[in-house]
């Protein structure tokens, strides 16, 4: 099998629903693949509307289904909103990893972790009302986010390593068998 557009569309995504999903699985533990899902369907699918549409639609329907299984409120506020916006934008930043190596792919990931730590929690002091609206509020609400960007540094690169690595056995796989 040599793997065509088509097929690396399909591989990709079903990586990326195959994450969502573990996203429901490892909810306990605040494990979330959500930035790698971005990455790795920013830096893989070549159809642009595809690489946006891939990763929301997977995490909006682990949204709907932690509501339908009353794992965690699904949808919470303005604060998802912004996260929906970053997880666009980190599929846009993925669109400039070409060639993906192991260092460059663990340099995407810190970064977009520490964007996505500073983004939403300057979202949830923004819009959630749980902070005073000063400096002294912003800086509470990052404060307060800090263990989760320690957890989400981890998280995204297991994830990226999954999904990157996983990606890359299949197309070298398939490429050996193809020449065989």
């Amino acid at each position: 099998m040599n793997l065509n557009r088509k097929n690396v569309f399909i591989w990709a995504a079903l990586l990326i629903f195959a994450a969502a999903a573990s996203r429901l699985v490892l909810y306990p533990f605040n494990f979330s693949p959500i930035i790698a899902m971005a990455l790795f369907s920013g830096s893989v699918i070549a159809d642009k509307k595809y690489a946006f549409l891939l990763p929301l639609l997977a995490m909006f329907l682990s949204d709907v289904l932690f509501e339908v299984f009353n794992i965690a409120p699904g949808f919470w506020g303005m604060g998802q909103v912004v996260n929906y916006a970053l997880l666009a934008l980190i599929t846009v930043i993925g669109f400039s990893i070409k060639k993906p190596g192991v260092l460059q792919v663990a340099g995407y990931s810190i970064a977009s972790s520490i964007l996505f730590y500073l983004v939403s929690n300057t979202g949830v002091w923004a819009f959630e009302g749980m902070y005073s609206k000063d400096l002294a509020g912003l800086n509470a609400s990052l404060v307060a986010g800090l263990p989760f960007l320690k957890n989400g540094i981890v998280n995204d690169l297991a994830y990226c390593g999954i999904l990157f690595g996983g990606y890359a056995l299949i197309t070298r796989f398939s490429t050996k068998r193809a020449v065989a």
